[in-house]
């Protein structure tokens, strides 16, 4: 892991390095970068990898409130700390919100975008209640209360318990005001999937057909939007993280959809 000073936070991040065109990988919430291992093992003899720990996770703290289009900005300020021109921007959830917002603020750096289990709309009402829960419990709860939550929210992400034995402590050891601040940009994202028709670059989805989080058929109202979008690549019976359950089929379609830019 190394470190870089952006936008006045120490993001820090990992790179394959290699001459290879560039991938840059961006998690999903309470996630860190360690979440793509699987594909930076298949990919990083042929592309050169980037992945980092977004504002609230993993090693980089958040200094303050920070919205998704300030993420965006870290993810290409971090392109510009180690001398990227253009990458292609792999998201899951929340890494795919900023992704977007990237490829909207910053057009000419991204070539392309795989969004996994993401989408370009917000969340209902009644979803939006129950995180707004979720951060109470984060804030305020006690012990008990968060495992509780931490446990249903392995549930919704991972659908997998062994997995969900190694994360969950991870978790637990967040800090409070950390998750709470990273809570705040998730709850308070705006809308853009209305703008999905201005990103130019080939746009590939990967989605858990049992993803409870993030419903596929948002994946599909995306691609419907889209400009360039090269469709969306169902993973039968996956939860919110293919990348992590199905790695086989995820890099199957990272490579095909790669290798289709030339």
């Amino acid at each position: 892991m190394a470190t870089a000073t952006i936008n006045g936070t120490d993001i820090y991040f990992a790179d394959s390095g290699g001459d290879g065109p560039a991938l840059l990988f961006s998690h999903g919430f309470l996630m860190d970068h360690t979440m793509f291992d699987a594909q930076v093992e298949a990919l990083s003899d042929e592309y050169r990898c980037v992945r980092w720990d977004e504002r609230g996770f993993g090693a980089t703290r958040a200094p303050a409130d920070f919205t998704y289009w300030d993420s965006a900005d870290d993810a290409i300020g971090l392109l510009d700390h180690l001398g990227i021109e253009q990458a292609v921007l792999i998201g899951m959830s929340q890494g795919g919100f900023l992704s977007l917002r990237a490829a909207l603020a910053h057009p000419d750096r991204v070539r392309g975008i795989v969004l996994i289990d993401s989408a370009a709309d917000v969340d209902d009402a009644e979803t939006m209640e129950g995180y707004q829960g979720m951060l109470h419990v984060f804030r305020e709860g006690s012990d008990d209360e968060r495992a509780a939550v931490f446990q249903m929210v392995a549930g919704l992400i991972l659908g997998d318990d062994e997995l969900a034995a190694t994360w969950i402590p991870k978790w637990e050891a967040i800090d409070r005001e950390q998750l709470v601040t990273a809570g705040r940009a998730l709850l308070g994202r705006d809308d853009v999937g209305g703008r999905v028709g201005e990103i130019s670059c080939p746009i590939l989805a990967v989605h858990g057909t049992a993803d409870e989080a993030i419903a596929i058929d948002r994946a599909h109202a995306l691609a419907a939007a889209a400009d360039d979008h090269r469709g969306v690549v169902p993973v039968e019976g996956a939860a919110h993280a293919p990348n992590m359950t199905n790695a086989p089929e995820v890099n199957a379609a990272l490579a095909e959809f790669l290798a289709g830019l030339g």
